[in-house]
């Protein structure tokens, strides 16, 4: 009964408090933000000699598609660090892919490189490839988890929701196990975790809904990781839109839980939301961790969309039923605007126009990737050892 009343009294004193506390610190906590970003933009983290570790390096943010070099391609979280003089360390389960961005990084160079094949989902090879890294270099500064797949489909569209559990493995599971292991040495050198997280992660996308917890639980796992830590090791956690990559080209898990390239179903996805080069959100990542910084949102408009999102929730529920739920994604209206007008010339990176992605063996675990050609979509199937259809499909690529 006590509580009770207690619960009642606060219902009626604490919105008016709350809205007059942040009448009176807001002003000021701004200002104090805003000088001490000036100060940070003046005097960013010097990464000369750091040891900094990036999983999911061999593609989506990890690497930057737009840049040709002599017909190479070069990456932009990694190539953008270690022109920052950062001594790296490239995870993924394409040791190919991994040894053609060390060798970009040798070129810009950097000769101590380390590649370690790994699956992030698995705690045993994190915890190997975190002491690989402490036994060579003998520290590490920052970890940068990048690592993560996509889903693309309605819920009640999925006959075996348990072929989705990498999305959950690779986005949420694949970024704690690496920061368990390297926790204790982030402390000692009193470094930073970066965090690739998804915008998705606070505006809830149709067709992705277990892309989207996925990310929420990121976000709210590290913004409570940054309260226990406080001091003793920063954390940036990025919030891209849509973000060229191997996702943003269709790569995604569909309903059925295979790993399949659909530009269609992209298309009618991502809509008319302008993408993003890859080398900007590496670029506008590895100046927000420099300089210290708690979030940053790849583009910066994107998070106009968030006051929307809590003020008029209704509105977004609204719109993304009509754009994504109520059609077939094939008679989207928006897919049509898009077909019809060519914006996507004007909104997608040339890039995202091919459905090529990079096909090799994997070299962690037991499963490979194989293109298979079939009218308008290729599918990325994941076959095991024995040549029988394996359901999980935990293939290190990123959307923001």
């Amino acid at each position: 009964m006590t509580m009770d009343l207690i619960n009642k009294l606060m219902n009626v004193v604490a919105p008016p408090m709350a809205l007059v506390a942040l009448f009176l610190l807001v002003p000021p906590l701004y200002l104090y933000k805003l000088l001490l970003s000036f100060l940070y933009s003046l005097f960013p983290e010097d990464l000369t000699h750091k040891v900094v570790l990036i999983t999911g390096a061999s593609s989506g943010i990890g690497e930057l598609i737009s840049e040709l070099v002599n017909q190479s391609k070069v990456y932009a979280t990694s190539i953008r660090i270690c022109e920052e003089g950062a001594a790296l360390v490239l995870v993924a389960r394409r040791e190919g892919s991994l040894q053609e961005v060390a060798e970009r990084a040798r070129d810009l160079g950097l000769p101590d490189v380390l590649v370690i094949p790994a699956d992030v989902a698995k705690p045993e090879d994190c915890q190997r490839f975190v002491g690989a890294v402490i036994a060579h270099f003998g520290r590490l500064d920052h970890l940068v988890n990048n690592a993560g797949i996509a889903n693309v489909c309605l819920f009640d569209e999925a006959p075996d929701v348990t072929k989705f559990t990498p999305v959950m493995d690779v986005n949420f599971w694949g970024s704690v196990y690496p920061t368990h292991y390297a926790l204790s040495h982030l402390k000692k050198t009193k470094g930073r975790i970066v965090v690739n997280s998804s915008a998705s992660g606070w505006l809830p996308l149709p067709r992705q809904s277990f892309y989207n917890a996925s990310k929420a639980a990121l976000i709210n796992f590290y913004e409570t990781l940054r309260i226990e830590l406080g001091n003793e090791v920063g954390i940036t956690i990025a919030t891209p839109s849509f973000i060229e990559s191997e996702m943003t080209k269709g790569k995604f898990l569909t309903k059925d839980g295979r790993m399949e390239i659909n530009q269609e179903l992209r298309d009618a996805q991502v809509c008319l939301f302008p993408m993003e080069y890859a080398a900007e959100c590496a670029r506008c990542m590895v100046e927000a961790a420099r300089r210290g910084e708690r979030r940053v949102t790849v583009p910066a408009w994107f998070r106009v969309l968030h006051l929307w999102w809590v003020f008029a929730p209704e509105v977004f529920d609204w719109c993304f039923r009509v754009l994504y739920v109520a059609p077939p994604p094939g008679d989207a209206p928006v897919k049509t605007i898009l077909d019809l007008s060519s914006a996507k010339a004007v909104l997608y990176p040339s890039s995202s126009h091919s459905p090529d992605i990079k096909n090799e063996m994997l070299t962690s675990g037991d499963q490979s990737i194989r293109l298979i050609s079939r009218s308008r979509t290729l599918r990325l199937l994941g076959v095991g050892s024995s040549g029988s259809l394996r359901s999980r499909a935990t293939c290190s690529s990123s959307q923001d």
